[in-house]
């Protein structure tokens, strides 16, 4: 699969200025020294090619705002817990830890004949800053100088649900129900990975 890095990056970045937040253009500058623009979604699941990560974002940021339109339609007093500025953010956001972690790599592979051949793709490594997924993300964020809210920290924390240690699970029940945007990304970022992402 390819994508077009370049539309994908310029409807990145004013999608990300729309909200007009203190720092944009710091964090923006931030994300292209990481190289995010460039990095896969994952080494063989979904958009595991150059740009996908972005792909995958902008999709999940499609995702969350059709999400947040249903919510409000079947239930109207949800539009002050779910605003939009930071359903952007959140779903933008919430995959930057991918930044710096895919190394290009040749892999063998079978073919449709049976036959070894050289396939390229992506490995994982964690050693640049070996952080937790999600709050690798808030990190880099905060690190950039980006004005960031509690309840979108919590929905890039948590984007990933029930992936955490066994002690934490209470945690996340705390925060969807605190903060429904948390939930929001959540069910965003599926929905982007296995519809969207093709």
């Amino acid at each position: 699969m390819t994508v077009d890095i370049e539309k994908n990056k310029q409807e990145f970045n004013d999608l990300l200025r729309s909200v007009g937040r203190e720092g944009t253009d710091y964090l923006i500058e931030d994300l292209e020294d990481l190289g995010f623009y460039d990095a896969p979604s994952s080494t063989r699941f979904h958009l595991a090619c150059d740009g996908g990560n972005v792909q995958h974002s902008l999709n999940t940021c499609r995702a969350g705002l059709m999400l947040r339109e249903q919510i409000i339609q079947m239930r109207p007093e949800m539009e002050r817990e779910l605003p939009k500025d930071s359903v952007i953010v959140a779903c933008l956001l919430h995959d930057v830890c991918k930044a710096d972690v895919y190394k290009k790599v040749v892999k063998k592979r079978k073919d449709q004949y049976g036959n070894w051949v050289d396939v390229k793709g992506f490995d994982v490594d964690y050693s640049n800053f070996p952080m937790g997924h999600g709050e690798k993300s808030v990190i880099v964020v905060l690190r950039s100088g980006f004005d960031i809210h509690d309840d979108e920290m919590l929905a890039i924390r948590w984007h990933m649900g029930f992936t955490e240690p066994k002690e934490l699970y209470g945690t996340i029940g705390i925060a969807y129900k605190k903060y429904p945007i948390a939930l929001l990304a959540h069910e965003a970022d599926l929905e982007a990975t296995y519809f969207y992402d093709i």
